[in-house]
């Protein structure tokens, strides 16, 4: 048995002290080509520097193989140190038979610096290079997953399957070409590879995509069941509740989905977006009181999210809690954060409280954002001829006319005004 031998031996009884014995007696002793497999052996269990030693010496020795140069560039990257990997990868050159080797290793030590665009530079010059090696399409595959271009991505993991290639460095291949064809959103494809894996290996956030492929194909009990089945195994997967939630919705199945989406806030409850849709979902299960209190707790944790301050607004009107709607609103106006719907339920709540001038102000304001909208013009114009705005009452008169010209009572009050001269 070799030194070498030992040494990976007495790791792997746990025994630290007679492992260094072992490889300080197989530095000495082991022959090269011992040793280079004794120092991939302990790169890949993590034992860096050993590894790295033995490499230094065996360059020593080959100084043209350029293998050794890109596993301590490896190394290096491994440790941050990104000069002395930069160093070794300069030193293989273009006609080096490990140069697109150098190239892999130089596109993720740019990744790991977030250059993607000089990473993709590097990987592209791989695969013109070597465009058949499965190695550089799998690089360039998991570089589009990585940076989310899906597109691409679909275009190497398909080609890679085609050649039989279904799994590189313990990646599913086919799963993470189903992935990327539901990112990118063609479901069809997407739901035909996620299918073909049986559900036992299928990781946390495959799951999770077969069932959002099944909720875009308008197949809600499929991702219900999907989802189910990824929330029993890791119920702190925050991202499945909502989307749960929403297949629910889609069969009606309301009181599942209020419960779901709580169940969500236990695991997630710092998600603003997350209170908005329990909130909505009271709101269509009729219980009032208890979407204001998750509009207000969504509130609470992020004040500037206009959609569900106006969620909030809209509650309040219909509850005809007209100063508590211009409470809430006052304080995003003044701030100059608004949506002009605030104006239309601001006008509305002036109005009702006979503050004529601010409701006034609101009507005005909500106009051109809202004057081809039917719901809001009829009130709008009684408001302007009540307040003795002929021009406004008018203009807003032939507007709502050209979207319902058979409301009698409109065109008789625009035949007064004409007849007045307006």
């Amino acid at each position: 048995m070799t030194y070498s031998e030992k040494m990976l031996a007495a790791l792997s009884n746990g025994q630290l002290e007679t492992a260094n014995k072992h490889y300080a007696w197989a530095l000495r002793k082991d022959d090269d080509e011992t040793l280079y497999s004794l120092a991939e052996e302990l790169y890949g269990l993590g034992f860096l520097k050993q590894a790295a030693r033995i490499y230094k010496k065996l360059l020593a020795s080959y100084p043209d193989e350029d293998d050794l140069r890109t596993s301590l560039a490896d190394i290096a990257i491994d440790e941050d140190d990104t000069d002395l990997a930069l160093n070794y990868l300069s030193e293989v050159k273009p006609d080096s038979s490990a140069y697109v080797q150098a190239l892999l290793v130089e596109a993720d030590l740019y990744q790991t610096q977030e250059l993607f665009e000089v990473s993709e530079q590097k990987l592209v010059e791989a695969y013109q290079l070597e465009p058949d090696e499965p190695v550089v399409e799998f690089a360039l595959a998991e570089f589009y997953f990585l940076v989310r271009n899906y597109a691409k991505a679909v275009r190497f993991y398909l080609d890679l399957i085609k050649k039989g290639q279904l799994e590189i460095s313990k990646v599913n291949l086919v799963e993470r070409l189903g992935v990327s064809y539901a990112e990118s959103g063609h479901f069809e494809q997407a739901v035909g590879y996620l299918e073909q894996i049986k559900p036992a290996k299928l990781t946390p956030d495959s799951q999770f995509e077969l069932g959002f492929t099944y909720l875009q194909l308008d197949e809600p009990r499929k991702a219900i069941d999907v989802f189910n089945k990824l929330r029993e195994q890791d119920s702190q997967y925050a991202t499945v509740y909502p989307y749960l939630a929403e297949a629910q919705e889609k069969l009606n199945e309301l009181d599942n989905a209020l419960m779901t989406l709580q169940e969500g806030l236990s695991v997630d409850q710092y998600n603003e977006k997350l209170y908005l849709q329990t909130a909505r979902i009271a709101l269509k299960l009729d219980d009032q009181d208890l979407a204001e209190k998750y509009l207000r707790e969504g509130l609470s944790i992020d004040p500037d999210n206009l959609t569900t301050v106006l969620e909030l607004s809209n509650l309040l009107v219909k509850q005809e809690r007209y100063q508590d709607n211009i409470d809430l609103l006052d304080q995003y106006l003044q701030i100059n954060e608004f949506d002009p719907q605030f104006y239309w339920n601001l006008a509305i709540s002036n109005n009702h409280l006979d503050h004529v001038k601010a409701a006034k102000d609101n009507y005005v304001a909500a106009y051109p954002f809202f004057e081809h909208n039917e719901d809001f013009l009829k009130p709008a114009i009684y408001f302007f001829r009540e307040a003795g705005m002929p021009e406004q009452t008018v203009m807003a008169l032939r507007n709502y006319l050209a979207i319902e010209p058979d409301d009698g009572e409109m065109v008789a009050m625009l035949e007064d005004f004409e007849d007045q001269g307006y």
